[in-house]
């Protein structure tokens, strides 16, 4: 049976600077980073703890990448918290928070247009 998500893959054009966007921005940490020939590295990032990764994955490895989007909602104990703290960062967000029944909402976006969304 399956029982988590492993990882999911973000492609991204230069993968040191989607590891920068992704430690020092987000604050995920680098649970992998192996080397996968001259010019690219198996490269995963998470929360503190997390089971699941994101694996930064070179577009030029990856034929038709320019149609790949990722979809990919983090949940959080504190969306408005967690939303300060990353747009003080430098990330970009493309609106407010939203409060909904259900929970608090705020879509960013990543260096390379990659659209994510937070969920507390």
């Amino acid at each position: 049976m399956i029982k988590e998500i492993a990882t999911v893959a973000v492609y991204v054009e230069d993968q040191q600077k989607a590891k920068r966007f992704w430690t020092e921005k987000v604050g995920f940490e680098v649970i992998a980073d192996h080397p996968m020939g001259p010019h690219a590295h198996w490269l995963e990032v998470a929360p503190k703890g997390a089971q699941t990764r994101l694996v930064l994955y070179p577009k030029s490895m990856m034929q038709g990448s320019e149609n790949m989007k990722a979809s990919i909602v983090f949940a959080c104990d504190d969306c408005l918290g967690t939303y300060e703290t990353m747009k003080t960062r430098g990330v970009e967000f493309l609106g407010e928070p939203n409060q909904m029944q259900w929970g608090t909402f705020v879509q960013f976006k990543d260096e390379d247009g990659n659209t994510f969304l937070l969920k507390g």
